[in-house]
């Protein structure tokens, strides 16, 4: 349990550090976002959407850009969610060790963890 309260409040440290960066990202994908709605002619619901769903790389298919101004924003949504995505898991990595640093150097680990050389 120690090692879960320790993790997360690193990670809470970390977004509340990083939440400008996070924030602009989120801002410049929901706005090239609307950008290709609007040139598609969707509804903003469906244009955030969309957006969202690229960023992350799922893609379900269920709305597709069928302009190549609209595909080019495709390819640096996903780009620029991806960049989010590796932020993120950088952030998660790195309050995990600093967590692992943590209970283990203070001696709060129920069992010692044995490290081959």
């Amino acid at each position: 349990m120690d090692f879960t309260l320790s993790y997360l409040g690193h990670f809470a440290d970390h977004l509340w550090f990083s939440w400008p960066l996070l924030g602009m990202l989120v801002l410049v994908i929901s706005v090239l976002g609307l950008m290709v709605g609007l040139h598609e002619s969707w509804p903003r619901f469906d244009s955030i959407y969309w957006a969202f769903i690229t960023a992350t790389t799922v893609g379900y298919g269920d709305i597709r850009p069928k302009r190549p101004f609209s595909r080019v924003m495709s390819i640096v949504i996903a780009l620029i969610g991806v960049t989010f995505t590796g932020i993120i898991v950088a952030l998660a990595i790195n309050s995990a060790e600093l967590s692992f640093d943590e209970v283990l150097l203070s001696g709060r680990a129920s069992q010692p963890i044995e490290l081959d050389p």
